[in-house]
């Protein structure tokens, strides 16, 4: 009787076409996981370096600002995060008021164009303020006039506004720090790609804006990653060992 080895119930085996496209699929899902495994560990070397680069440019002695004849080459792999400064004067009329979130809760940061004296300005984000002291009288009685020196930390530009909100520039409603935006708004022909924010020794002598807030933090998951990864390869190869036991079985039964 046909199957008379088979025991009652078994499964039949399953074709060599199907077993081909498992076989198939076990290796494509094991070589995919590998390989993205292997791209976080890349991932997790260069943000290693990353961080150790922007550790060294922000404890790094300042140096002056990129010009104009270096604009073009500025970027955020070589430059974000240098310590910089910059000599001029501050155009507190012009300023404008960006939404923030910081350690002091909600409220703005105050950036400020600053005439560097040739024809060219650069926004400096002077600090924070809270909501109440939005007003430029608020927080401008202790500001900065004639000659002035900055110290602080070379940032790229933020364009397009923030989670979920546009810059409103006819409204003046700013949920980032968008340089180009912001120097269009008011009026500024020659404006640096960057801004730069202040350090906080700048302005101890006022209470608000409160400068040298700037957040340094890189998430570095790539290690939990590449471990899942990883281990979804090693669960692949226990998958097609099982699959294969079991794939034999009614084969040898047949």
């Amino acid at each position: 009787m046909a199957g008379a080895s088979l025991q009652r119930g078994a499964r039949a085996p399953r074709s060599k076409t199907t077993a081909a496209l498992l076989a198939v699929f076990f290796l494509a899902a094991f070589v995919a996981f590998v390989l993205l495994g292997s791209w976080q560990v890349q991932r997790r070397a260069w943000k290693l370096d990353l961080i150790e680069r922007v550790e060294q440019r922000v404890h790094a002695a300042p140096t002056p600002a990129p010009g104009p004849d270096a604009w073009a080459g500025v970027s955020a792999a070589t430059d974000e995060y240098r310590h910089v400064t910059l000599a001029g004067v501050f155009l507190h009329q012009k300023e404008a008021l960006v939404q923030a979130t910081t350690v002091k809760g909600g409220g703005f940061w105050v950036l400020t164009p600053f005439d560097i004296g040739d024809g060219t300005t650069v926004l400096v984000n002077r600090g924070f303020v809270a909501p109440e002291n939005r007003a430029l009288a608020s927080h401008g009685g202790d500001r900065p006039v004639g000659l002035t020196t900055v110290t602080g930390l070379l940032r790229m530009t933020e364009p397009g506004g923030g989670f979920l909100r546009k810059n409103d520039p006819a409204g003046d409603r700013w949920y980032s720090r968008d340089v180009a935006a912001i120097a269009a708004a008011r009026g500024l022909d020659r404006t640096a790609p960057y801004f730069v924010d202040a350090d906080a020794a700048v302005w101890a002598s006022a209470d608000e804006p409160v400068g040298g807030l700037t957040v340094i933090s890189f998430p570095n998951s790539h290690l939990v990653y590449a471990v899942t990864w990883f281990g979804l390869a090693a669960l692949t190869v226990v998958g097609a060992f099982i699959w294969l036991r079991e794939e034999r079985r009614p084969r040898r039964a047949a």
